[in-house]
């Protein structure tokens, strides 16, 4: 004889990157259904883009994602070029490269640093990038002004120490509760991660060498070495793996792209634009980068003015919540708060 009970999981719980609710029917201490509940956090954002011009839309970007808001500002921005013909100029690219993997090593460190926390663990606290991460704003053509002085000093430093952050939470992984909690719970095959939609590191855990940095690469990705981390199972402790070599990646690319920075690319930050930003008639793009939860794209379409006269948007989050009535079901109560943290998803800003 069984019971199902209905629980609720959310929607502010200290274990949700944002706001959402989960509605389980639970059979004992397994999970028998899990029924996401979005629109918690709505604020029409693409009407939002469409209201305003190319420009002054590149801070509504980063409302995307609240842990990763350089990201989503560079698919933006760079979908505008594409749609107005704008080519920025080698100097940029290879700061805004800079950027997104000095964003993409902070999103990793918080996603890692917080689901070890949700777990019950002690992990290396994440460094703090924010002075870095502002030290340069992006926007249509390059970038609006050149670093502040001393910023890729700064750079290197926070590189070089970051081995020792990455060495503590590597020997976590090794502990042997962490794989008792971690090996073999929520396992993903490729056939299901990729029907569902499921990009970034969460897609290359289950095996899939899939990264727009190499498959369309843009900006300076194409100009710089790096390997694609993938994982064999598809479970929580191979997105866990897949996430903190990913960070050391992210911080070779960031070398290299400092080392051109002070040798061969010089010239302004930002290309010389138009008296006004108007996009052609009925012209449409589609600009998608890798960000460090998934493939974060925009599609603009024009009308002749200087605003999107369209945009839709494609954050990970949202097909990764997808993908979790497929995790949690026959999944134990208790791993619940596993399952959810190494999806790493993130629900917008909820103070704005």
């Amino acid at each position: 004889m069984s019971e199902e009970m209905e629980l609720g999981f959310g929607p502010r719980h200290p274990a949700l990157q944002g706001v959402l609710r989960l509605n389980l029917v639970v059979d004992e201490e397994r999970i028998v259904e899990c029924r996401p509940v979005i629109g918690h956090l709505h604020r029409g954002l693409e009407k939002v883009f469409e209201a305003h011009p190319f420009p002054g839309n590149v801070a509504h970007a980063g409302c995307l994602d609240f842990q990763a808001p350089a990201a989503a500002r560079l698919a933006y921005v760079g979908a505008v070029e594409k749609l107005l013909r704008i080519e920025p100029p080698p100097r940029a690219r290879f700061l805004r490269t800079i950027l997104a993997e000095l964003q993409r090593i902070g999103s990793h460190l918080h996603a890692l640093h917080s689901h070890a926390a949700d777990l019950g663990f002690e992990a290396p606290s994440p460094p703090s990038l924010v002075d870095l991460l502002q030290g340069l704003e992006t926007t249509p053509g390059g970038l609006a002004a050149e670093p502040p002085a001393g910023w890729a000093e700064d750079c290197r430093e926070l590189l070089e120490g970051l081995p020792r952050t990455l060495a503590g939470l590597a020997g976590l992984a090794e502990n042997r509760l962490w794989k008792k909690r971690t090996v073999g719970v929520g396992v993903l095959s490729p056939e299901l991660a990729a029907d569902l939609g499921v990009t970034g590191p969460a897609l290359r855990a289950c095996g899939v060498a899939w990264d727009l940095r190499r498959a369309f690469p843009c900006e300076a990705w194409g100009e710089v070495e790096f390997e694609v981390p993938v994982g064999r199972n598809g479970d929580a402790h191979d997105r866990w793996q897949v996430r903190l070599e990913e960070a050391r990646q992210a911080a070779r690319i960031a070398v290299q792209c400092l080392d051109r920075l002070s040798g061969e690319t010089d010239g302004p930050v930002l290309a010389a634009l138009p008296p006004a930003l108007n996009a052609r008639r009925e012209a449409e793009v589609y600009h998608a980068i890798e960000g460090p939860k998934g493939e974060v794209g925009f599609y603009l379409v024009g009308d002749g003015t200087a605003r999107p006269y369209r945009c839709h948007l494609r954050a990970p989050s949202f097909a990764h919540v997808q993908a979790l009535p497929e995790l949690c079901r026959g999944a134990l109560v208790g791993d619940l708060v596993t399952l959810v943290g190494t999806l790493d998803i993130s629900l917008g800003e909820a103070d704005r």
